[in-house]
């Protein structure tokens, strides 16, 4: 009889242990706002050496745009740093000497890239790790202009290139 009892007892411990414990619960939120962002980076492009009366020249730039996905953007590049450029018509320098050039969208050379509605490129952004690469194609006409208005040196302009999103 006293096995009964001491198992009795034992189980008896047991139970009221689990009886007395108890447990609540809540929840919460977790919530984070993905900001858009962007950002830019451009290579430079080197047309060469220009022979005044050889024809045009051309070469070619990439400016990456790095968005957050989803992200709608233009990308506009401005008339250039030289005095008296514009989107129309780009000028390289040095001093008072000018080279006219241009930037376009598409390798026919004949969608200018500004700027303003219309001129600008657009895209989605894929994700900041993830660039997407524009190309900038650029020319020096060979112009009668360029042709009488050239001593022979080295020319420089500076593009800004700006990304709206």
């Amino acid at each position: 009889m006293r096995k009964f009892v001491s198992a009795t007892l034992a189980v008896g411990i047991m139970t009221a242990g689990v009886a007395h414990a108890g447990s609540a619960s809540a929840t919460f939120a977790v919530t984070a706002t993905v900001a858009s962002t962007c950002s830019a980076s451009a290579t430079a492009l080197a047309f060469g050496s220009y022979t005044p009366g050889g024809g045009a020249i051309a070469g070619t730039s990439v400016v990456s745009v790095n968005c957050t996905k989803g992200t709608p953007y233009t990308v506009g590049l401005n008339g250039g740093a030289t005095t008296g450029g514009t989107v129309a018509q780009r000028l390289l320098a040095s001093g008072t000497n000018t080279l006219q050039y241009n930037l376009y969208a598409d390798n026919g050379h004949t969608t200018v890239w500004g700027n303003t509605t219309g001129s600008w490129q657009s895209g989605t952004g894929a994700g900041v790790a993830t660039p997407n690469a524009l190309t900038v194609y650029g020319q020096i006409p060979d112009s009668a202009t360029n042709q009488a208005a050239t001593p022979a040196t080295t020319y420089a302009d500076t593009i800004t290139v700006t990304v709206s999103y």
